[in-house]
């Protein structure tokens, strides 16, 4: 804290609030400064290649969310992703972190969600990262010096500079060979809405859990005839999320596929960092309980 500063907090508020905005443009500007400007005026240029190569270390969310860009891309261009293996995790966004965590995306992490992104064939190629040549590092977008308070997909706009319409499909997948008509839930325990409970639920009937064991048993306590079942990979939990009846999920991976694929959901918004939010058919994000009894009752009535 530099004198002015100090004088100024205990004399004039005025001036000591307009300073703490002074300095903290700068700082955002000397960051945009350092490096990032060059580099995004680069990506620009790489986007007009024929071929371009994306680079990604996760979460898996995040991927899944650069996907937009890419199949907007590959209209005119052959697109490549390669997924970086055990990136330590940098400072991390404020409010995103994921507690725990060390690394970005495992080996297990990649072999499980590969099959589903091999199935895009809008995506030219996709392969673990061995040095190939980048045109594109998606992991950039955790240096843009703003508010990361918006919504995720967006954060790839402001990289490259490509937007499209996110009420569009952009996750492919055929429907599942046996489970169908499913009420559909993948929740992590880590983004809970205090607001709200899932007991309620325990009228419907056909009512499945994907994801982890612990977090399947965790809802159970709310949800005594709670199915669980344990896919392959995440290629099979997009299909039965496709083959839904409707889906329900939080801020985690679940929904991120939910959304790709423009099916039937309700999202259970996080209301300490709300940063995923629903684009285009029957889509919704709640907080409070009356509205989510409601919904689902819309959906779970809702004609194919």
């Amino acid at each position: 804290m530099n004198l002015k500063k100090i004088f100024y907090k205990f004399t004039n508020k005025k001036k000591y609030d307009e300073l703490n905005i002074s300095i903290y443009k700068k700082e955002r500007i000397k960051i945009l400064k350092s490096g990032l400007e060059t580099k995004i005026i680069e990506i620009q240029k790489n986007l007009k290649k024929n071929e371009i190569s994306f680079l990604h270390s996760g979460h898996l969310g995040d991927v899944i969310n650069s996907l937009p860009v890419m199949k907007e891309l590959s209209k005119k261009h052959k697109c490549n992703l390669y997924l970086q293996v055990n990136k330590s995790l940098e400072k991390h966004i404020e409010g995103y972190k994921h507690s725990g965590d060390k690394i970005y995306m495992s080996k297990k992490m990649i072999d499980m969600v590969l099959p589903l992104l091999k199935h895009q064939e809008y995506l030219n190629e996709v392969q673990i990262y061995n040095n190939q040549k980048i045109d594109v590092d998606l992991d950039l977008f955790r240096k843009i010096p703003m508010n990361f308070n918006l919504d995720e997909v967006r954060w790839y706009f402001h990289l490259t500079g490509i937007h499209t319409d996110l009420s569009k499909q952009y996750l492919i997948v055929n429907d599942h060979d046996s489970i169908k008509e499913k009420i559909v839930i993948m929740r992590s325990t880590r983004r809970k809405n205090i607001f709200i409970n899932y007991k309620f639920l325990s009228k419907y009937k056909n009512i499945l859990f994907l994801g982890l064991r612990e977090e399947y048993e965790d809802l159970k306590k709310e949800i005594p005839n709670l199915e669980y079942y344990d896919c392959k990979d995440f290629l099979e939990a997009a299909q039965i999320i496709k083959s839904s009846k409707f889906f329900i999920g939080n801020s985690s991976f679940g929904f991120t596929m939910a959304e790709g694929l423009k099916i039937p959901r309700i999202m259970e918004s996080y209301p300490d960092f709300p940063v995923i939010y629903p684009n285009g058919g029957h889509g919704y994000d709640i907080y409070f309980q009356s509205h989510f009894e409601e919904l689902c009752e819309k959906l779970y009535n809702l004609k194919s």
